[in-house]
């Protein structure tokens, strides 16, 4: 009788471990496609985010004028009639450390031609 329980013991641990670690599909692999089915539903939330964001913008510059005003005055600077535009433009840059002690950069001083 002991025979027959050390057997159906050992008959059943090749079951179990075959059921876990064999086969096409391991319990391992499990774990890995559930973690992978997991990453995937995430990105596939932030791209439904990302959609309805890029929907909601469309959407906006169909139909909203001030979000075209804005667009056309921050990218493109223009202005309605009657309004002064300014622009800041940079200080020019001193003198590079190339250029030696004895020259000097040439300095346009003439007016601009109309």
């Amino acid at each position: 009788m002991n025979v027959r329980k050390l057997v159906l013991v050992l008959v059943l641990a090749v079951a179990g471990y075959y059921a876990v670690f064999g086969g096409e599909y391991t319990l391992v692999d499990f774990y890995r496609i559930h973690g992978e089915r997991a990453e995937a539903e995430a990105n596939v939330l932030e791209e439904r985010a990302e959609l309805e964001r890029l929907r909601a913008r469309a959407d906006s510059l169909e139909h909203d004028p001030r979000t075209l005003e804005r667009l056309a005055r921050e990218r493109f600077g223009l202005i309605r009639e009657g309004e002064i535009l300014y622009r800041f433009a940079e200080p020019p840059e001193e003198a590079s450390p190339e250029t030696s002690e004895g020259e000097s950069e040439r300095v346009d001083t003439a007016p601009p031609r109309r």
